[in-house]
């Protein structure tokens, strides 16, 4: 049984296995990273607000790793989706909660200020998460997707997710596909943030981050205007990269496999208030 401080959770994405899953990643209790994947977070939990753990909570669940398929050492799956137990959540609001939030994120693990260096540590340590603190924010950048592909994509998973329902289980022990169930919506554009660290290159990486998605499906139900929701979103994560702000990275499971040079992309954006401490009530 392992307990994590779940940090990341990236946007839904369609999964020829699970048809849907999430990539979790998160802090053990000694502030090492670990990654859950995938996780058919919305398949299997659904909208019920008593089985469905979020971001900044402790979760404790059953885990299993599998290296001949993810050599990524910090990757584990589920093992038992019953094993999962929802513990005590960090608070959103009020000043103390950034610093008891920002320990996890420094706590028993590297602070990258470099990203270069952070590429040649990725093989060399075999690295897949990380935190990265850039020395700017340069931009933020919106590019439309071609959607064609992944409507095709989407209809085939539908239909096949209608054929198995009610047949099959995705764990030995669990439930059931559930009849009302909705895929994600798919967000029409990537967002990339581009910044500098102290290696003085520019660099450009996208944001996967739950948060990002919602973002933009919320303002763009409230506009229905793509142009504005896209200004809008751009207008908050620069907002946010006025703060203290860290990226928590990690490789795309694809390009690490291939072992490409730049793998990674943004999973997390951790941005408390300037002059956040860290508890000193709370050992390392």
């Amino acid at each position: 049984m392992e307990k994590i401080l779940v940090s990341v959770m990236t946007y839904p994405t369609l999964s020829e296995k699970y048809f849907e899953t999430v990539c979790t990643a998160g802090f053990r209790e000694d502030g090492s990273w670990i990654r859950i994947f995938p996780v058919p977070y919305r398949v299997l939990l659904g909208a019920e607000e008593s089985r469905r753990y979020h971001k900044w909570q402790w979760i404790e669940v059953n885990l299993e790793q599998d290296l001949a398929h993810d050599k990524r050492v910090e990757s584990y799956h589920i093992s038992d989706i019953n094993s999962l137990r929802l513990l005590d959540r960090i608070a959103k609001k009020g000043f103390p909660q950034w610093g008891i939030r920002l320990q996890w994120v420094l706590k028993n693990k590297p602070l990258y200020r470099n990203m270069s260096e952070l590429l040649a540590d990725t093989y060399s340590k075999n690295i897949s998460l990380a935190v990265l603190k850039p020395t700017k924010i340069i931009d933020f950048v919106s590019e439309r997707e071609d959607m064609a592909k992944f409507q095709a994509k989407l209809k085939e998973q539908e239909a096949r997710y209608r054929a198995e329902l009610n047949q099959t289980r995705l764990f030995e022990d669990e439930f059931t596909l559930r009849a009302n169930f909705q895929f994600a919506e798919k967000i029409p554009y990537k967002f990339s943030y581009v910044f500098m660290t102290e290696d003085n290159k520019k660099r450009k990486l996208m944001i996967e981050d739950w948060e990002i998605g919602n973002l933009y499906r919320k303002v763009f139900e409230d506009c229905h205007d793509e142009e504005t929701a896209c200004k809008k979103v751009k207008d908050k994560y620069m907002k946010m990269a006025q703060n203290d702000i860290y990226l928590f990275l990690g490789t795309s499971y694809e390009w690490h496999m291939k072992n490409s040079p730049d793998p990674y992309m943004i999973i997390g954006v951790f941005a408390p208030p300037r002059q956040t401490y860290v508890q000193t009530t709370m050992d390392f």
